[in-house]
C-alpha cells in the first residue's frame, strides 16, 4: 500500500471508485497537510497558478468554507459560485453552467448539487478535474474521508473498529460514503434508524441493520450521528421530533452502553435535542470539532493529489 503515490483518476466522484490503497494514500497525505495548519504561516505553494471553482447549487457552510480554506492554504486561485444570483435561477442547466466555467479554464471544479449523479455528469463534459462535494442522496466522499481520518487519528486504525451510524439513513449521502469506505477498510459497521428511514438493500452493503439504538450503541468504538433531514422528507417519516429523540436520540445513558473510550461524531449541522443531546455533543467524548478541523487537511490532500501531487512540487 505504501508505494502508491498518485490516484488513478483525475476526479473524486465517490468512495465507490477508490481502492483501499488510494484511501490510505489520501489519509497519509492528510497527516502532512494537517501539519501545515500548525505553522505560523499556514500556506504552501503546491497549487500556485492553479484555479479552483467552487460550484455550490445547495446551501453549505462547513464543506464550502473547508474547501475554500484548503485551496487558499495550497496557494490556489479560487472562484466561488452559489446559485442565488447566478444564471442558474434563470433556468440555465448544469451542463451549460459547467461549459461557461470551462471557458475560463479552471483546473478543478468542486461541485455540490441536489441531484444524485451531478458530479458524474460534469466529469463527462468537463476537461477540469471534478470533486464531488455532495450529490443528492448519493455520495459525499470528502466527508467520509475526514470521518475516517478522525477515527484513525483517535483509534490508530480503521480495521476492526466498531462504528455505529445512527439516524436518518434514507436521506444521507454521508451514510453511503462512510459505509463504502469503512467496510472497504475493514471496520465493522452497524446502521440504526427508524424502519421508515432505512434504505432498501442497506444490509447487502456489508453492514448490520437494526432499529434499536441500544443495540447499536452496545460495545461501539464510534457513534456517528446523522442529521434528520427534514428538507428531503416528502412524506410522513416521523411522528414528531420529540418522539424521535426519545427513540433515537443519543443521550448520556445511551453513550454509556458504548465502550468507555468511544468517540461521538456528527457531520453537522446538528439538530440539538433531536438526534443528539447537547451534553453529549459538547462532552469530552465528542470529536465533532476535530472533524471540522480535519476536513481542511483531508480536502487539502485530495486537491494536492488530484493536481498531480509531488509532480507539482516546485512548479
Amino acid at each position: 500500500m505504501g508505494d502508491l503515490t498518485m490516484l488513478r483518476s483525475r476526479h473524486l466522484l465517490g468512495i465507490e471508485d477508490l481502492e483501499p490503497a488510494e484511501i490510505s494514500l489520501i489519509l497519509d497525505t492528510a497527516v502532512a497537510m494537517k501539519e501545515v495548519g500548525t505553522r505560523s504561516i499556514k500556506k504552501v505553494p503546491a497549487l500556485r497558478g492553479r484555479t479552483v471553482v467552487n460550484l455550490f447549487f445547495e446551501p453549505s457552510t462547513r464543506t464550502r468554507l473547508s474547501f475554500e480554506l484548503a485551496e487558499k492554504r495550497l496557494s490556489a486561485d479560487t472562484m466561488g459560485m452559489t446559485t442565488a444570483g447566478s444564471s442558474v435561477v434563470k433556468g440555465e442547466t448544469l451542463i451549460d453552467t459547467a461549459r461557461t466555467l470551462e471557458a475560463m479554464s479552471p483546473d478543478m471544479i468542486v461541485v455540490r448539487h441536489a441531484c444524485s449523479g451531478a458530479a458524474h455528469v460534469l466529469a463527462r463534459v468537463c476537461r477540469s478535474s471534478i470533486i464531488n462535494a455532495g450529490d443528492g442522496t448519493h455520495e459525499h466522499p470528502t466527508q467520509a474521508l475526514l470521518d475516517a481520518f478522525t477515527i484513525q487519528g483517535r483509534k490508530g486504525r480503521l480495521a476492526g473498529v466498531r462504528v455505529a451510524i445512527i439516524g436518518d439513513l434514507a436521506h444521507s449521502r454521508v451514510l453511503r460514503s462512510n459505509v463504502l469506505l469503512l467496510t472497504r477498510m475493514g471496520a465493522e459497521v452497524v446502521a440504526c434508524g427508524p424502519a421508515t428511514l432505512i434504505p432498501v438493500g442497506l444490509g447487502r452493503m456489508g453492514v448490520t441493520v437494526t432499529t434499536s439504538i441500544d443495540e447499536a450503541c452496545e460495545g461501539a468504538d464510534v457513534l456517528m450521528m446523522l442529521r434528520v433531514q427534514h428538507e428531503r422528507m416528502h412524506g410522513l417519516f416521523l411522528p414528531s421530533v420529540r418522539e424521535y429523540f426519545t427513540l433515537f436520540g443519543l443521550t448520556a445513558a445511551r453513550l454509556a452502553r458504548a465502550k468507555s473510550d468511544a468517540i461521538v461524531m456528527h457531520p453537522g449541522p446538528m439538530n440539538r435535542g433531536v438526534e443528539i443531546a447537547s451534553d453529549v455533543a459538547d462532552g469530552n467524548q465528542s470529536v465533532i470539532l476535530d472533524q471540522v478541523a480535519n476536513g481542511v487537511a483531508v480536502r487539502m490532500a485530495v486537491l494536492y493529489l488530484l493536481a498531480g501531487g509531488e509532480q507539482n512540487e516546485g512548479a
